[in-house]
């Protein structure tokens, strides 16, 4: 017996992958609440049980969305920052030309998907909230950390306070890329990055 009748009723072959970056640009540009299954369905080319059988629910598919994106070089970049730059201040700095520069970028919608996606969710939507909110507490826990080592390595003088430099610095972040989502330019974020380095402890341009 041929097979066929093993194939009858699959849909097209899945790209995993394709569909991600398709519900990605959906729930970035709308955010979680107001992107529907209906919406995603169309953007991602699955009937919604295929999307359900593929990743749980909408939920579960956002998480993943959300997973990927910090995967990508426009979601990793802080991360990279401070994992590669040789001193704090060099990675503080490249972090907030690198958000600049990449907010407004044109080639996808504005801002940082986890910063602006969940800011409307209803009460039983509570722990995609949450779920982001980690993940931004996460980052400045990486932000601390980095300017605690900073601070014992003299990079930092001894009357820093590294909890408040780094909760500047993320307050920072977000407001950049609300502003973003606002229309701001490149230029523009590009100014304030450069003001938000002047609070650096004994910053000298």
């Amino acid at each position: 017996m041929s097979g066929t009748g093993a194939k009858r009723g699959r849909p097209p072959t899945f790209d995993r992958a394709k569909a991600l970056a398709a519900a990605t640009r959906l729930f970035w540009e709308h955010g979680y609440e107001a992107t529907s299954i209906g919406e995603l369905t169309k953007a991602m080319g699955m009937r919604p049980g295929s999307l359900y059988a593929a990743f749980g629910d909408k939920q579960g598919l956002f998480k993943e969305v959300v997973q990927a994106y910090g995967r990508s070089p426009v979601g990793a970049f802080m991360g990279a920052a401070l994992e590669d730059e040789p001193t704090a201040r060099e990675a503080f700095r490249r972090i907030l030309r690198d958000a600049a520069a990449i907010y407004p970028d044109p080639s996808h919608p504005a801002g940082c998907l986890t910063i602006s996606a969940a800011t409307n969710v209803t009460v039983q939507d509570a722990e995609v909230a949450a779920f982001l909110r980690d993940l931004r507490n996460a980052n400045l826990a990486a932000f601390e950390t980095r300017l605690r080592t900073a601070q014992r390595d003299g990079e930092l003088p001894a009357t820093a306070d590294p909890r408040a430099l780094a909760a500047y610095f993320a307050a920072v972040i977000q407001g950049m890329s609300q502003r973003a989502r606002d229309g701001a330019t490149a230029a523009e974020l590009t100014e304030t990055a450069e003001l938000a380095l002047a609070a650096w402890p004994g910053a000298h341009g």
